[in-house]
């Protein structure tokens, strides 16, 4: 069933905006409508953490319920979606007609189901990510992902863009969380490499030692590189199709070897090297050489854990 919270939806850049949990993230997001000039309610279990946002102008709700009814947009940061269906669970009536932004991280699976809930409640939902630290919150050079209702968001975009940038990826409330997990996985795995490069140019050896400062401006520009690579190859990984251009897996392969060679050389965990050379590998004996890098998408997808070498027994 629709739920139609279109007389809740207000997009006006100074609506009233409720705040459910001062925790440290949730303290910087309330914080933050109360320097965008928002009129800002804000309820903790623990009173005490409430004073220094009251001494900035937000006002201090008595009861979560009082909370909740004080604005037609209510933003919620707990330490996990069980805490929040605590908190939101039994106001299911003051929520009729309001709009619930969920900022608590967790499972797609969870998002869907408070989703489910907000629409039995009458009430509109977005499921959100806050991509940033505490002292990241009110910069628009940091993402804030949304996923529920377009209407909705764009009903809330002005207020919501005291916090960042608001982006919404989508109708489905699980995407953000999968976003999320997407997103820090790019993370992790961006820094992690960083991280072993910055070790091989810093070991002693041919060239001296490199300070991480130095290597990093440079690998800063290098960067602008790798997204175009990233903008060429994601249509490619759409269609299917893997057109090499100037730079085929078989070229990768070898100057993979490069990179596995120096970093043993060096002293330098060669494992994530070694990583790279055996998906371009088992590409490359699969009859690929001559496919750009994207081709290893079917390497790294489950499905495609396999050994497609011609004559190879299924898996």
């Amino acid at each position: 069933m629709s739920i139609d919270v279109g007389t809740a939806v207000n997009a006006d850049g100074n609506a009233g905006v409720t705040v459910l949990g001062l925790g440290t993230m949730g303290a910087a997001l309330a914080g933050a409508f109360v320097e965008s000039g928002h009129r800002t309610t804000v309820w903790n279990r623990t009173p005490g953490k409430a004073d220094a946002l009251a001494a900035r102008g937000a006002v201090v709700a008595a009861s979560a319920a009082e909370a909740v009814t004080a604005s037609p947009l209510v933003v919620v940061c707990l330490s996990s979606y069980d805490g929040v269906h605590e908190v939101v669970g039994p106001l299911a009536g003051e929520f009729a007609g309001r709009t619930l932004v969920n900022l608590t991280s967790g499972s797609p699976v969870l998002a869907q189901e408070t989703a489910a809930w907000a629409e039995r409640s009458r009430a509109g939902y977005l499921d959100g990510v806050i991509m940033t630290t505490p002292s990241g919150i009110g910069n628009h050079d940091f993402l804030q992902l949304y996923a529920g209702s377009q209407a909705v968001f764009e009903g809330h975009r002005g207020t919501l863009s005291a916090l960042g940038e608001p982006l919404y990826v989508g109708a489905d409330t699980a995407l953000s969380s999968v976003y999320d997990t997407a997103l820090l996985g790019l993370m992790w795995s961006t820094l992690t490499g960083w991280l072993h490069t910055v070790a091989l140019i810093g070991a002693d050896g041919p060239g001296g030692n490199v300070s991480a400062t130095a290597y990093t401006e440079v690998a800063d520009r290098w960067m602008q590189t790798v997204r175009f690579f990233m903008s060429a190859y994601a249509p490619q990984i759409d269609s299917g199709n893997y057109p090499s251009g100037e730079f085929p897996l078989e070229l990768h392969r070898m100057t993979m070897d490069i990179l596995v060679h120096a970093s043993r050389l060096r002293g330098v965990d060669a494992r994530m090297a070694e990583l790279f050379r055996e998906l371009t590998e088992r590409a490359v004996a699969g009859g690929h050489a001559g496919d750009s890098y994207a081709r290893l998408i079917e390497y790294v997808r489950t499905e495609g854990q396999q050994d497609d070498r011609p004559g190879a027994a299924p898996a």
